[in-house]
């Protein structure tokens, strides 16, 4: 008889009558231990996460104090990969087990997602399913395409954006149309919570057609594609990433050949002897070059005047220092595309925290980095007019943006930097950095990479005393899960990562700020 047949002759859920089947699936051992009053119930429901008998008995001898229904669960399902896993989420619970893989499946906790018994053939169906992805993405001509599950470092490799271009006429009348329409159908019911079934089928379809109309708008140049290369990553969120215009260093283009630095030199020294002119100079000879001590001194006083030009005007100064981070920042190799000797730097970060690429921060940094690098003109040279033009919110947002990929304040013991830091400190503090948003202690990232005292100090600090104390007898793998099973959620974080009590608003100033304003008019 199923479990349907029985809940229907007994008036109740098909799924307690599963739950209640997987009880009695139980060790008999364990279930003694229950009716003696050594186990509560749900902790016996956790141990029938798994029908293996022998592996519950042999989690129930290796607990110590820590009886919680989850750490109990993770000592059982340990090896496997959680549904909840960006792994599970993109090959998806029907292809895992059409595969022959086995999903163990907790039938008492609400999502009941369970977890997939074999890593390896989940990792398989991961690559698998990206190449296919892949295929798609070398259909379009690049000359290579890699698939990873985790985040490749690009260190080494150049990348490209796609630029600007304006679409065909044909495709640009299409899309203004279906924009109008659109905009005229969200006006018409717009505040209606239900959208009529072939409203809301009209709606999706323009967004289609409007989103692929306006992809066009953007494009990588076909020998960028020809030379160029792209990944397809596992995103943190489940979903594939697709990063395309990477270049290796033996596919960039030829440099151009520079100019005999000796022959520079011969005929800036030819120009030199000719500086001072003859007394029978009749002027007549036009084509004769300035000589470069005579280039150099009128444009030394010119850059003089620039500077105090520029100090004079802060306006101005905001919009060339955007236009020399931005030059540096998006048009790599062109190293004389700005008058302002500013040299940002953005170092890697990958080679100090392992699969750092791989986090929602990284993400989000990296589509911000694209959405600007795709506006970038093609041509350096205009640049300038591109910020000009920018409205002052999108062109503090291009400063900001380009400023915070030179923060730097990794600690490294060989060089300390504490000034550098202590500024770290102080802007983390004016920016109300939360680093839970970011970052969280667990086993693997946190707890196995410390020593025992130093968890047992993070529990203390974390959660109690009491939960410290009842720790210390246990080994160090099972106190480092125990440690993040008792400070998830907490907030808890190291001393490295705390941001102090916030500062004021650095935009509302203070007295002291206005008197060294004042000063300095």
């Amino acid at each position: 008889m199923g479990a349907e047949e029985i809940a229907a002759r007994f008036g109740v859920t098909p799924q307690v009558v599963r739950q209640r089947l997987r009880l009695g699936a139980v060790s008999p051992n364990l279930m003694q231990v229950y009716r003696e009053g050594g186990l509560a119930l749900d902790q016996l429901m956790a141990f029938a996460v798994t029908e293996d008998h022998a592996r519950q008995e042999d989690a129930f001898t290796r607990l110590s104090w820590n009886r919680e229904p989850g750490y109990i669960r993770r000592m059982l399902t340990e090896g496997h990969v959680s549904a909840r896993d960006r792994r599970a989420i993109f090959v998806g619970a029907t292809a895992y087990e059409e595969a022959s893989g086995t999903i163990v499946r907790d039938l008492f906790t609400e999502d009941g997602g369970g977890w997939f018994e074999d890593a390896g053939l989940l990792d398989r169906l991961v690559l698998e399913k990206l190449e296919r992805v892949a295929g798609d993405i070398r259909a379009e001509g690049w000359k290579w395409v890699e698939v990873y599950i985790d985040h490749p470092y690009a260190h080494g490799l150049s990348r490209t954006y796609p630029q600007p271009m304006e679409l065909p006429h044909e495709d640009q009348a299409r899309l203004d149309a279906l924009s109008t329409e659109w905009d005229e159908l969200a006006q018409q019911y717009d505040g209606i919570g239900d959208l009529p079934e072939k409203v809301a089928a009209r709606l999706d379809a323009l967004n289609a057609e409007i989103e692929r109309l306006s992809a066009q708008r953007h494009t990588y140049d076909p020998d960028v594609v020809a030379r160029g290369s792209g990944f397809v990553v596992l995103g943190p969120d489940g979903t594939p990433r697709i990063e395309r215009g990477f270049i290796r260093p033996e596919d960039e283009p030829p440099m151009e050949e520079e100019a005999d630095p000796a022959t520079d030199h011969e005929d800036a020294a030819a120009n030199e002897v000719d500086a001072i002119p003859d007394e029978d100079d009749d002027g007549q000879d036009d084509t004769k070059p300035l000589s470069d001590s005579l280039v150099r001194d009128p444009t030394a006083h010119r850059t003089l005047g620039l500077r105090v030009a520029l100090g004079d005007n802060p306006d101005v100064a905001l919009l060339a220092v955007t236009h020399g981070l931005a030059a540096r920042t998006f048009y790599r190799g062109e190293d004389d595309g700005t008058c302002l000797d500013i040299r940002p730097n953005s170092a890697f970060l990958g080679g100090h925290a392992d699969g750092i690429a791989d986090t929602a921060a990284a993400q989000k940094l990296g589509e911000r980095h694209a959405a600007w690098a795709a506006q970038m003109p093609a041509d350096l040279v205009d640049l300038w007019g591109f910020i000009v033009a920018l409205d002052h919110d999108s062109r503090m947002a291009l400063f900001a943006h380009c400023a915070a990929l030179t923060v730097f304040a990794i600690r490294i013991p060989w060089d300390p930097r504490p000034k550098a830091l202590a500024m770290a400190d102080e802007l983390a503090q004016t920016l109300g950095l939360d680093m839970t948003a970011c970052w969280s202690p667990t086993a693997r990232s946190y707890f196995e990479r410390i020593t025992k005292a130093h968890i047992l100090a993070a529990v203390r600090d974390g959660a109690s005393e009491e939960a410290a104390e009842r720790m210390k007898s246990m080994k160090k793998h099972e106190m480092a899960e125990a440690a993040e099973q008792l400070l998830a959620g907490t907030g808890w974080l190291p001393a490295l990562l705390r941001t102090p009590e916030m500062k004021p608003d650095a935009g509302t100033g203070s007295a002291e700020g206005e008197r060294y304003a004042d000063a300095a008019e």
